[in-house]
């Protein structure tokens, strides 16, 4: 089913946009429940791809209206119809008709459920919401702020007191969902006020500060000595593969060195093999105090 349902989900990124697919979605037929049964039956028996398509294109207009319901939280709607397909082919993957279900019963959980799941993902003001209990409370004050605005005491203990959670947390969710995301970075056109407003302009560049410049060619230079002392511990022939090997631009082959040595392929390898575990050795020594 993955390649030919997955053209479904992206269809919203082809020519027509998200038009041309509410047109495609709501002018799809209806499937009675012999013809889903038969449908479902040919997909899970037999594997009948054509089938699994079927079932999918006949349940979009259930994904469209499940999407619409989360138009709310500032998310494009291409994108929640989008993901709610992934949901509905999930279902129909899992859809077993012997139940005796009908396929939208089954999928508007499986729907709902990866729409639930993106939001969370790709609203910033939701990191709090890691339990079970908080995502319930950030989706359920969505709802009470939209239909009462700001809560009081009371309606703020009532919602902590159905969901089992802090008084505390339910304030929390409901001044973070009051607040603007502001961009770590600002634009490229943005001008220097603008800037100076976002996160990024708080930080000091530290790239070119001498201390940090001092900091970091000292500590190259003490890797360049202990590779010259690793290389020293080694003998003529072990150091020279070494370094052509690993430290040359042009890099010869094990079978170009075999012959310049006049020994085999494997031996070089060994040879190799054994010079990085000398140098590993020496080179995890620890500084001398």
């Amino acid at each position: 089913m993955t390649t030919q349902t997955l053209a479904i989900a992206t269809n919203l990124r082809a020519e027509g946009g998200l038009a041309g697919y509410l047109r495609l979605a709501h002018e799809a037929p209806v499937l009675n429940a012999e013809q889903e049964r038969a449908l479902a039956v040919e997909y899970r028996e037999h594997d009948n791809l054509d089938a699994a398509r079927r079932l999918v294109v006949s349940h979009l207009r259930y994904v469209v209206r499940v999407a619409r319901a989360f138009t709310g939280y500032g998310l494009p709607q291409a994108d929640l119809i989008q993901e709610g397909n992934i949901g509905l082919m999930k279902a129909v993957k899992h859809f077993d008709p012997s139940h005796g279900v009908r396929l939208v019963s089954f999928a508007i959980h499986w729907i709902r459920a990866e729409i639930y799941d993106y939001i969370l993902r790709n609203w910033r003001i939701v990191k709090v919401a890691t339990t079970k209990a908080q995502r319930k409370l950030f989706f359920n004050l969505r709802q009470s702020r939209a239909r009462i605005g700001w809560m009081n005491e009371s309606e703020i203990a009532g919602l902590a007191a159905d969901l089992d959670v802090p008084e505390g947390t339910v304030k929390e969710m409901e001044s973070r969902m009051a607040s603007v995301d502001v961009p770590f970075d600002s634009h490229d056109d943005a001008d220097d006020e603008e800037f100076h407003a976002s996160p990024a302009g708080f930080l000091q560049d530290l790239r070119y500060d001498p201390e940090t410049l001092l900091a970091r060619a000292d500590a190259e230079a003490v890797q360049q000595d202990r590779l010259q002392n690793a290389l020293v511990s080694l003998d003529d022939r072990s150091r020279d593969i070494i370094r052509r090997r690993w430290l040359a631009a042009d890099k010869p082959t094990l079978h170009e060195l075999a012959t310049e040595y006049g020994v085999s392929a494997e031996r070089i390898r060994q040879i190799e093999k054994k010079a990085l575990d000398t140098m590993k050795g020496v080179l995890t020594l620890p500084e001398p105090a």
